[in-house]
């Protein structure tokens, strides 16, 4: 069984209060799980604190003692899908090891990039000081091997260098597609690179940022209306599209009336269409 666990579903900041209690208001982090296998984790952003909590504690519910092994997928490096590894508790235990993924950066490496805010004034300690052994390895477009997961990954529209991946292990495939910019028209071209990563996927995890009106005042800034989001894994021959990286300003009444807007407009007949909310696991 393949478990995928949603720890944080919002974009671009933290917004957690009493008005989104049931989608939750931590940044984008996503768990891929299965037996026999070290996890998968899809971006730091500030829930990679909750899915630390949930491997740090042991049956007893004592602190686990073991050290951990891991690997990180990261879209890339806007401060919602990074500011969660500080604080993940797990990395603090000696013997731990988690490997970053991420895109290549303009003028420094992916070493350097992540130095460059977990450093003071901005963090009391550096990436290299933290008791655990964190390795950072760049990819753009290519694929590799995780355990039993084959990992592709794309380039695909953003601001700035930014990956979807696709992971595929035991008979089940996860696109993942956090932050995907919709043309600027509003028009529903889809890039190649986006469909190939959601082609025939279980499972679409994908930006659905804005409305249709709020996409309008914010056309450039990187991401998509929900019902693109629906559109494109439609298109793509997905089984199911869970929506991903909502707007902070969306609260909870708001989420379930987007939600239903989009299981009624028409596109997703063949498509099972949800909303990730923190806490949220699908099984496969």
């Amino acid at each position: 069984m393949v478990d995928v666990a949603f720890w944080g579903v919002r974009g671009s900041t933290p917004c957690g209060s009493p008005s989104n209690v049931r989608y939750g208001g931590n940044t984008s982090c996503v768990s891929i799980t299965t037996p026999d296998q070290e996890p998968i984790v899809l971006d730091l952003g500030t829930g990679l604190r909750l899915f630390g909590d949930s491997v740090n504690a042991s049956h007893d519910g004592a602190a686990a003692v073991e050290p951990f092994r891991g690997t990180a997928l990261v879209t890339h490096l806007h401060w919602d899908h990074v500011q969660g590894l500080p604080f993940f508790l797990p990395i603090l235990r000696p013997g731990s090891h988690l490997d970053i993924y991420g895109p290549p950066q303009e003028g420094m490496s992916l070493t350097d990039a992540f130095d460059g805010f977990v450093r003071p004034p901005y963090f009391p300690v550096r990436t290299d000081e933290l008791p655990g052994t964190i390795r950072f390895q760049e990819v753009a477009d290519g694929s590799f091997q995780i355990g039993r997961a084959q990992i592709t990954a794309r380039l695909i529209p953003h601001i700035g260098p930014t990956l979807g991946f696709r992971i595929e292990i035991d008979g089940t495939t996860i696109a993942y597609l956090s932050d995907h910019q919709q043309p600027l028209d509003g028009g529903f071209q889809v890039a190649e690179s986006a469909l190939e990563l959601a082609d025939g996927a279980d499972l679409v995890i994908h930006d659905a940022q804005y409305t249709v009106e709020e996409f309008k005042q914010k056309a450039h800034f990187g991401h998509c209306t929900i019902e693109y989001a629906v559109y494109m894994a439609a298109k793509a021959g997905a089984k199911q599209v869970a929506l991903f990286h909502h707007d902070p300003v969306h609260d909870d009444d708001i989420m379930d009336r987007l939600v239903a807007e989009a299981r009624a407009c028409g596109l997703g007949q063949k498509l099972e269409v949800t909303a990730a909310h923190e806490g949220l696991v699908l099984s496969y």
